[in-house]
């Protein structure tokens, strides 16, 4: 049965039911209470399963970013260009459109401010391991910085899109991403210059601490 399922299986079933609720109800007791009837929950176990809006919008994006995932299966052999790409464009077509108006609207409140900022950061970090990234250094974090800044212009204007098939939305995706590969260029081609020079931090640290 669907309610002996694990709470962490439910979430996700429950999500994708309430999609066709939040249209009408936000993302509100109502709609989960929606879900569970058309999924066949009991509405107590999806209270458990998704307690609030927050709990609600967590368990959403982890959703997202797991649909975003399976899709990049296809892309393993792209050029890191086209991967992240396909990241970004698949994030989106697992995405509601309404839902996710609904949803910034409340990440958007001062109370929420903490939780956007952590599940933003959370699917940029998905999809650069989707897409094979494994630096563990600043560059790990520079470039979910600069991706959660993409990821975020790209729905606030893919939300108010009308454009056949979002290609408008296509072109601003290109856009960015070609800023980023410029900037990357950039960033490589000053490394290659600066690399023989002397460590600052050495030459400060000897004023600090000179040797006997």
């Amino acid at each position: 049965m669907t309610d002996d399922l694990p709470l962490a299986e439910l979430r996700p079933r429950l999500i994708a039911a309430m999609l066709p609720h939040i249209a009408f109800d936000g993302w509100s007791d109502a709609a989960r209470d929606g879900a569970a009837l058309d999924a066949g929950i009991d509405r107590d176990i999806a209270a458990m399963a998704l307690s609030d809006a927050a709990a609600m919008l967590d368990a959403w994006t982890a959703r997202t970013d797991a649909v975003m995932t399976q899709a990049m299966v296809a892309g393993h052999n792209m050029k890191i260009r086209d991967r992240i790409k396909l990241a970004l464009t698949s994030r989106l077509a697992a995405n509601d459109r309404e839902a996710t108006r609904r949803a910034l609207a409340l990440l958007a409140q001062p109370q929420h401010a903490g939780l956007s900022a952590r599940l933003l950061w959370r699917s940029a970090d998905a999809m650069w391991r989707a897409a094979g990234d494994t630096a563990t250094d600043y560059n790990h974090y520079t470039k979910r910085a600069i991706l959660s800044g993409i990821y975020a212009a790209t729905l606030l204007f893919w939300i108010d899109d009308d454009s056949a098939d979002a290609a408008a939305t296509m072109a601003f995706i290109d856009r960015r991403i070609d800023g980023v590969m410029r900037f990357e260029k950039a960033k490589a081609r000053i490394g290659k210059l600066t690399a023989n020079l002397p460590d600052p931090a050495r030459f400060l640290g000897r004023l600090r601490y000179p040797a006997v």
